[in-house]
């Protein structure tokens, strides 16, 4: 009985991640046109800080509790996700073409953040209050410059009819991002309880079940966004969730409390790196990703996960 409990709140946390994914791109493409604002700066904005809101909430109440060393762990597994399965999906099912401003601007921007994070923790294995500082100034560089950007582009778009009213558009980003934190949560948990009682350790279903399930929204919203044809919503929210993982979520959490970081980690890093770059090449390159780039970051990141499950 309990396990048809689990798997009917499994069920259940799909239905809300999904119709919540559909009400977020739906507000949050309406809201773009409200504000005369490129589709992709809501991506890279408000949806991409929405669907990190997950792996935020774990990450900065760890920190207050004085145990934030998975903050780390949380960053760089979300980011190499985001990268290799989301990204991927993505152009396994519809040809995404990439905005020119993302590859000119915002992706070698995410380079430069990834490496200065690598930098930082490889330097002592940690990263401290002044590391956290960095990192929330950058977050406000980074808003501030997309605010700016934005502006200027207001003058040369064509304005889109909105589908809904503005209060309209904003109700159903707010019951959209409700909607995909709930039903994270009880997709993650139910699945958690049904790979323990077949038989999975508590460090296989960490390290695949929970690493991947906090990324569940990122991957359902950029899925559904594609669907709808707001690509530029799909690779906005993939590069704009890694920016903030980085520079909110990390910066938070070691402003909190410093972090310790493993010294086991250092490879994960070094692939969240490589992954960053190997995206980048294929969006500078293809100009669009399609269903060859895909096989490539999905086969990437099921190599990984097979190692990471080898090795512990």
């Amino acid at each position: 009985m309990d396990m048809m409990i689990t798997l009917g709140l499994l069920v259940l946390g799909f239905g809300l991640l999904i119709k919540g994914a559909d009400f977020f791109v739906d507000g949050a493409s309406t809201v773009a046109a409200f504000l005369k604002i490129p589709s992709v700066v809501v991506g890279l904005t408000i949806v991409a800080f929405g669907t990190s809101a997950p792996e935020a909430a774990v990450s900065v109440t760890a920190a207050l509790n004085g145990s934030n060393a998975i903050a780390v762990s949380n960053v760089i597994g979300s980011n190499i996700f985001n990268l290799l399965a989301v990204l991927g999906c993505t152009s396994m099912i519809s040809r995404v073409p990439v905005p020119h401003s993302i590859t000119k601007k915002e992706f070698p921007f995410l380079i430069l953040i990834s490496g200065l994070m690598l930098g930082l923790i490889l330097m002592d294995y940690q990263l401290s209050r002044v590391d956290g500082l960095i990192f929330l100034a950058g977050i406000i560089f980074y808003v501030s410059w997309l605010v700016k950007d934005a502006l200027k582009a207001r003058d040369n778009m064509e304005v889109e009819e909105p589908k809904f009213t503005f209060p309209v558009s904003l109700g159903l980003i707010a019951i959209g991002i409700l909607g995909i934190v709930f039903g994270g949560d009880l997709v993650v948990d139910s699945a958690q309880k049904i790979a323990l009682a077949l038989g999975m350790s508590e460090k296989l279903v960490g390290l695949t079940i929970v690493s991947v399930g906090t990324s569940l929204p990122e991957l359902v919203t950029s899925l559904i966004a594609a669907k709808k044809g707001e690509v530029d919503i799909a690779v906005g929210n993939v590069v704009g969730s890694n920016v903030f993982n980085i520079l909110f979520i990390l910066g938070s959490s070691a402003t909190i409390t410093p972090i310790a970081v493993e010294a086991a980690l250092s490879f994960d890093l070094v692939v969240m790196m490589a992954a960053t770059l190997l995206c980048f090449a294929l969006a500078k390159f293809s100009k669009d990703l399609d269903k060859k780039d895909a096989l490539i970051m999905l086969a990437s990141f099921i190599a990984y996960m097979i190692y990471i499950v080898v090795r512990n």
